[in-house]
């Protein structure tokens, strides 16, 4: 991976899946060929992208090169910090890992939509009960 210029993570949230590249050069963060700014309107969303830059302290010191395919917005923007996360743990010899580790950011949120059970009108949700 040294000799291509980047550092390669896939990072999963819910369906969402990310394939980032973390490039060691200063830039901005691109989100399928838009900018962070674009994909992502809401601040909130670009605070969860950039949380394991923020964490190690490393904002603005690498370029992000993003693909995410599945999921809706939340799922999209947890899946880029999980990538973006396991990209900077191998930069380095796993220089930041121990910060990416304790803030939690390494761990691939397991959570996802419960399947619909027969009978019900959801996963979990079934008619009123009537006692007469």
């Amino acid at each position: 991976m040294v000799n291509q210029g980047y550092t390669y993570a896939v990072g999963k949230r819910k369906t969402a899946v990310a394939q980032v590249r973390l490039y060691q050069d200063e830039g901005p963060i691109v989100i399928d060929d838009k900018l962070i700014e674009d994909a992502f309107p809401y601040s909130i969303w670009q605070q969860v992208i950039n949380e394991p830059f923020t964490v190690t302290s490393t904002q603005g010191k690498y370029r992000v090169v993003a693909k995410v395919r599945g999921g809706g917005v939340n799922g999209r923007a947890g899946a880029i910090r999980h990538g973006i996360a396991r990209a900077l743990s191998e930069i380095d010899d796993g220089k930041f890992r121990d910060q990416l580790k304790k803030a939690g950011l390494l761990t691939r949120d397991a959570r996802i939509k419960e399947r619909k059970k027969p009978g019900l009108k959801r996963a979990r949700k079934a008619k009123q009960y009537t006692k007469r």
